[in-house]
């Protein structure tokens, strides 16, 4: 290859490169944060001072209404309902947290059940939204939740209480746990 045709190809290969990191510097300036993609909409209007609790049930009574609710509000509502069960429970945790750990662990999916891990294979499946197995449940359940590990109000409880005493909250979790 001559010296200008390698100059030409370094130069195309240069041009082509800024164009992919342009490409992804915009992207990463238009894309919301892990943080922002995970914080709910009432969030906002709740710093405005609007009650959060309101917006959130005006618009599951607004959803209801048409028929719909999405997998995105029963997962809020899910987090809404164990987080105020773990205040008055006392065992820590933050919405962030739940929602990183539930996303991670199960993508929002309550029916979620790994069958292929270490214990799975002893017989005990990890299953819901935080991928609790029968056993850590059942040490970790909180009184006033269902007996059902599946049942996702349950199942996030008893993981945040599981994850605040061997981890001392849920929102210190950053892999399987």
């Amino acid at each position: 290859m001559t010296s200008t045709a390698r100059v030409a190809r370094v130069r195309r290969l240069s041009v082509s490169g800024l164009c992919a990191a342009g490409a992804a510097a915009a992207a990463l300036t238009l894309a919301p944060s892990p943080a922002h993609a995970a914080e709910p909409a009432s969030h906002s209007v709740a710093a405005a001072g609007v009650s959060a609790a309101g917006v959130s049930a005006q618009a599951d009574a607004v959803a209801k209404k048409a028929g719909k609710v999405s997998d995105a509000d029963k997962l809020d509502h899910w987090i809404r309902k164990s987080l105020k069960i773990m205040k008055a429970e006392g065992i820590p945790g933050t919405y962030e947290g739940l929602h990183r750990n539930i996303m991670r662990e199960s993508g929002g999916d309550p029916d979620a059940a790994n069958g292929w891990d270490v214990n799975a294979q002893n017989g005990t499946p990890s299953k819901g939204l935080l991928q609790v197995i029968q056993p850590t449940f059942e040490a970790f359940h909180v009184d006033g939740t269902s007996k059902d590990l599946t049942d996702p109000i349950a199942n996030i409880t008893a993981a945040a209480n599981y994850a605040a005493d061997k981890y001392g909250s849920i929102d210190n979790v950053d892999s399987a746990y």
